[in-house]
């Protein structure tokens, strides 16, 4: 099998079988052609792989900049190769699976305060289409807790807008159902009698968010309308942060964090808990700011 069929089948086995969002198995599939072309400079043949080669070459990434962050995607990368390879009988066993990932330290994502939301959505400007169309975009990203690639493939099926559900496709095709609120409800309501039939025509588009062209809005296009009303807000964020954001106010209004993982749809509630560390890191500022008095936790002597 040549390279390039390799890597198709590859590609689709990540897919179909291990069930990984497009996003990520096209990372993993750029992983793979980076060691493939590194075997091939070093004449080693994928059949007769060691985890000493694999070492080797992990080894030779980090000496060319690349972070433990990306090292640990790159094995993450591999071992999904590994596993392929095997199915395959390019392989016996999953040589990659001996790769230790390296100790990631995570930065507490950055979160906006319910005012600084608000002050994001109040600067586009209403008196246009694409207006009113981003108004009803942003406020279902906080609103649901959306992904970016999420808010571009929801399909106008999956708009509930008397019950306020949406039914979300998210990493690895998993669906689940988010509800969302009164003003979501009510832009979202707007967008779809007013603007998106005037985008749409007499075409038929399965996607709810689309262009001046009537096709699905990309995610480009969101990252670059975003980044506009980011500097006319005066806010410094991402369009996840959207996302972060809804998840820490939910946690600070009270409500616990299973329920808040199924929200996210994160299959894994480890990842859900980081949020419960942007929230006590809000608590102590807050507190310092407000007690100043107390940052050493009172007198000890009481």
């Amino acid at each position: 099998m040549t390279i390039e069929l390799l890597l198709q089948s590859f590609y689709t086995y990540l897919l179909t079988v291990e069930r990984l969002s497009e996003n990520t198995s096209k990372t993993y599939l750029e992983v793979v052609k980076i060691f493939l072309n590194w075997l091939s400079s070093e004449k080693i043949k994928i059949s007769t792989v060691t985890i000493q080669n694999m070492i080797y070459y992990i080894v030779w990434r980090s000496t060319n900049g690349c972070s433990s962050l990306t090292i640990a995607k790159e094995i993450s990368g591999l071992r999904s190769l590994g596993s392929f390879l095997v199915q395959n009988n390019y392989w016996k066993e999953n040589v990659a699976k001996l790769l230790d990932r390296p100790k990631v330290s995570r930065d507490l994502p950055a979160v906006l305060t319910v005012e600084e939301v608000d002050r994001f959505l109040n600067v586009i400007d209403l008196s246009k289409p694409l207006g009113i169309r981003d108004r009803a975009l942003f406020e279902l990203i906080y609103s649901c807790g959306l992904r970016i690639s999420e808010v571009v493939t929801l399909k106008i099926s999956n708009v509930h807008l008397k019950e306020r559900i949406l039914i979300v496709t998210g990493k690895g095709n998993k669906e689940r159902m988010v509800p969302f609120g009164e003003s979501a409800r009510k832009w979202l309501d707007t967008y779809l009698e007013e603007v998106r039939p005037f985008f749409v025509g007499n075409n038929i588009v399965e996607e709810v968010f689309l262009n001046y062209k009537g096709k699905g809005i990309s995610r480009k296009g969101i990252w670059k309308n975003f980044k506009n009303y980011e500097s006319l807000s005066g806010i410094n964020a991402k369009v996840h942060t959207l996302r972060h954001s809804f998840a820490t106010h939910l946690l600070a209004g009270g409500m616990d964090l299973r329920s808040v993982q199924e929200l996210l749809g994160h299959s894994d509630l480890a990842t859900t808990t980081i949020y419960t560390h942007i929230e006590n890191k809000q608590l102590r500022e807050v507190h310092k700011k407000y007690f100043p008095g107390h940052k050493n936790g009172g007198n000890k002597n009481e």
